[in-house]
């Protein structure tokens, strides 16, 4: 079977995985890319309480006044372990979905800078498609490194195209993703693991964190080759 429901998520970890997304951000503020950027990947742990599905309305909070689409993959655990190396883990994963995870730039900038976070800036809605896609699918897309696949991804706000990355240009695979979240810890069934955003995947990117941010009605559609779309509205402020 190549397709399955998104079954209920246990925990989400998001990953900072994409080297050009890193880098436009870090330039936009006006620095380098972390030297530690390149020693591990890293993540955050995101709320997997706050989860919408194709074609939801999602909220636009009250605190905000820079609201922000990624264009992310991620993939669910179906196999719990501990320790896994990174060449084992694709015997891990059950399959791989589109994920937005949501951003409340200004907020998000504000918290990061007390040096913890992202806190509230991501913590109203985290959006995923309908569907996983197991790995036979995708087979013969494979690049040979653990969960990299030659893929296109592409977002859209309004019908207008925004962003167009390839999935194959993750800096870490997601084996090397999974390696470090195992890492003397247990991974259970139902966990997620997110990308982080690809390359030119996200306004803040895309304006130097200086341009129009997303309004209520926007429509913004998520589009991965052979995962298929996710689309969402944005509700009214509250």
């Amino acid at each position: 079977m190549a397709r399955a429901q998104l079954p209920t998520i246990r925990s989400l970890r998001d990953f900072y995985a994409f080297e050009q997304h890193v880098k436009t951000a870090n330039q936009n503020r006006g620095r380098e890319v972390p030297k530690e950027w390149y020693a591990f990947p890293v993540f955050y742990f995101a709320n997997h309480n706050a989860i919408f599905g194709h074609e939801d309305v999602i909220p636009y909070p009250s605190y905000t006044e820079a609201l922000d689409y990624e264009l992310e993959v991620a993939c669910v655990i179906g196999k719990g372990g501990i320790n896994i190396p990174a060449d084992k883990a694709e015997e891990h994963i059950y399959g791989y979905t589109i994920f937005n995870d949501w951003s409340a730039r200004d907020v998000q900038r504000r918290e990061m800078a007390v040096g913890l976070g992202p806190a509230k800036g991501k913590d109203f809605a985290n959006s995923f498609s309908s569907y996983l896609v197991t790995p036979d699918e995708l087979a013969d897309r494979h690049t040979g490194r653990p969960g990299v696949y030659d893929l296109e991804m592409v977002a859209r706000v309004n019908g207008k195209e925004f962003s167009r990355g390839n999935w194959k240009d993750l800096y870490w695979s997601f084996g090397q993703m999974i390696e470090r979240a195992s890492q003397d810890v247990m991974l259970y069934e139902g966990d997620v693991i997110g990308s982080g955003t690809v390359g030119t995947g996200c306004l803040l990117e895309l304006t130097k964190g200086q341009g129009s941010w997303l309004q209520p009605g926007d429509v913004v559609e998520l589009e991965i080759e052979r995962l298929g779309i996710l689309r969402n509205t944005i509700g009214e402020k509250k």
